[in-house]
């Protein structure tokens, strides 16, 4: 078979140059998967993509430019014979190399992977590629034409590919590039490992010329007996303007006329609902249609609000029961199954939780819908986080992408209670502009959630913990992290140890907690032991009870993740090992401890 990078580099043309419109509710759709066996190049100089001149094959040739002009047709004559994609080993998809080749564990650059595909599209349909994520950067080629460039390893992406697919021998080429960059989302420190890949699932959709492109179907901010939202029509035709809504529980059947612009905005009176909530997880059937296309979904519906210091579920002051997670699977991969997200999900529940914390990025899709079905409340984040370039305008922009993104694919998912812009940002004024405007951008795109970041504290001169961090005043939850007995402070000293803010608004004790090697014991006072980290949590929890405000804690972290900061030989090897749970599973000492306050909680709540 012909070398086919070589084929997709010398005939590339320009049919696409940005990402386009994100398409919602993926897995309701008319889909095929590309999922499976790639092949795979790892090309650590960017043969692939740079001549030996490092010009760049697929950027048009400029006629001023004659030393590019005249070595891309010497190229064109002679193939690129380092490549041959067939004779290349091969890879799971959606998954990460680091994980699946010993070889690759700590590579971080440049790897090719090409997918061949027959695909028969029917006169006057549409096909579309969608990709849940890739780390970081992505290059996607479609039968020798590039469709874009993408940055962002959390968030997806699609493509209309409708006029390059052919009924046989098609193939995707995806260049990725994990490389850590001081300007990215997040930035060069980081404290989990840089899985390299197309970590999440490759999806083909068909759809009509026109189509629902997107909605947004949720109780009303200002009236709970109120359903409204909006409806995005897709490449609207004239003579195609009337789209309705049912929830055949609800006796909802909501006719409208879309717009020109392609939207119908509507409001819904609606009675006798059945809140969403940890106790009742009730989703009900909606479908939409348009000219006869239908799109169905499972949406629930419940109020999420702030009344001064309390969180307010559904009228009722609820007690977020957390635990923080990462996406990471049993053997030390990104997780990207629902298998692994059930793993995940169970253990959260079983510790006591009514609420997760998704850190620091937007997880898979999988595990948010999990999350709707089992009731836990989800805290989803983006990953501005620790030092990003808060004054380079790039860097913004980037960061509100992955907002718009993980916004887009995520709002109707009753779950999701908290968008969290940040996680311990060190201060300053363009960071405050920076995270403000993140903020406001979130309630642009949905008014219906909470606002959060994950702050850092510090001690005032009367000894006192104090929560004064002037992005304070944009946030409806005061969350922070604190590491009382591991980073500083003393455990004896918890009960003394008293904390104040300035903001009369709902706390989070986002983050504590301390490192255990599963099956290490000893005294109480000997750091990586069980019982060092079970009387971290019985004394931190002490002084947590006093926080003022108190309306929540996720501790750091339910299982323990690779990170390549962690390097203690015998003890760590490469794992941060603050979970209550190992890597292989076991629970350690703490875990129960965490259980029984939940309990606690749990009854004086209710």
């Amino acid at each position: 078979m012909k070398k086919l990078l070589t084929a997709l580099l010398l005939t590339t043309s320009f049919f696409a140059s940005a990402q386009q419109s994100l398409i919602s509710n993926v897995p309701n759709r008319n889909t095929t998967s590309l999922n499976g066996v790639w092949n795979y190049i790892v090309d650590p100089y960017e043969t692939g993509y740079y001549s030996f001149h490092h010009d760049v094959y697929d950027k048009q040739s400029k006629p001023s430019n004659a030393a590019y002009f005249n070595n891309y047709h010497a190229v064109n004559k002679q193939e690129l014979v380092e490549y041959d994609f067939d004779k290349s080993p091969k890879i799971n998809i959606p998954g990460d190399w680091n994980s699946q080749v010993p070889e690759l564990k700590y590579y971080e650059g440049n790897v090719w992977f090409k997918k061949s595909f027959d695909y028969t599209l029917a006169a006057k349909k549409r096909l579309f590629v969608y990709i849940g994520a890739i780390n970081y950067k992505a290059d996607v080629y479609l039968n020798g034409k590039k469709l874009g460039t993408h940055e962002g390893g959390f968030t997806p992406f699609n493509y209309e590919v409708t006029s390059i697919v052919k009924s046989k021998d098609n193939y995707l080429v995806i260049k990725v590039d994990n490389t850590r960059h001081k300007e990215d989302v997040p930035t060069l420190n980081t404290d989990w490992w840089n899985y390299g890949g197309i970590t999440r699932d490759v999806t083909l959709i068909e759809e009509e010329a026109s189509f629902v492109e997107d909605y947004n179907i949720q109780l009303d901010k200002k009236d709970k007996n109120k359903i409204s939202g909006f409806i995005k029509i897709n490449n609207l035709e004239a003579t195609q303007n009337q789209a309705s809504i049912s929830i055949p529980e609800l006796k909802i059947n909501y006719k409208g006329k879309v717009g020109t612009d392609g939207l119908l905005k509507f409001e819904i009176p609606v009675k006798n609902v059945s809140y969403w909530s940890p106790e009742n997880p009730k989703l009900y059937e909606v479908t939409i249609d348009f000219n006869g296309q239908k799109l169905k979904d499972n949406i629930g519906f419940r109020t999420i609000e702030t009344q001064g210091d309390k969180i307010v579920l559904n009228g009722k002051q609820i007690f977020l029961r957390g635990i923080s997670i990462h996406e990471e699977n049993a053997k030390g991969g990104r997780a990207n199954s629902e298998e692994d997200a059930l793993r995940l999900l169970n253990w959260a529940k079983e510790l006591g939780c009514n609420y997760v914390r998704l850190a620091h990025y937007p997880h898979n899709e999988n595990i948010i819908r999990q999350a709707d079905k089992m009731g836990l409340m989800v805290w989803e984040e983006i990953p501005v986080y620790w030092t990003v370039e808060f004054t380079r305008k790039a860097t913004y922009e980037n960061a509100e992408d992955q907002l718009t993104a993980a916004i887009t694919r995520d709002k109707n998912r009753a779950c999701i209670i908290i968008w969290s812009m940040a996680n311990e940002t060190p201060i300053s004024d363009p960071r405050i502009e920076f995270i403000k405007n993140l903020a406001a951008h979130a309630r642009l795109l949905d008014n219906t959630r909470l606002i959060s970041a994950a702050l850092l504290t510090q001690s005032d001169s009367e000894g006192f913990g104090t929560i004064n961090d002037a992005i304070g005043d944009y946030l409806d939850i005061i969350a922070f992290n604190q590491y009382l007995g591991w980073y500083g402070g003393k455990l004896e000293d918890a009960e003394k140890i008293l904390w104040k803010t300035k903001y009369n608004k709902p706390v989070i004790v986002s983050e504590f907690g301390g490192d255990a090697k599963a099956g290490l014991h000893g005294e109480k006072n000997e750091r990586w032991t069980e019982e060092y980290q079970e009387y971290l949590y019985i004394q931190n929890l002490k002084m947590i009870e006093k926080i003022p405000h108190l309306s929540g804690t996720s501790p750091w972290i339910l299982v323990d993740f690779r990170s390549p900061r962690r390097l203690l030989p015998g003890i760590q090897d490469e794992y941060n090992r603050k979970g209550l749970i190992s890597n292989e599973g076991q629970k350690k000492k703490a875990f129960y401890i965490m259980q029984d306050w939940y309990a606690k909680k749990k009854k004086e709540q209710n």
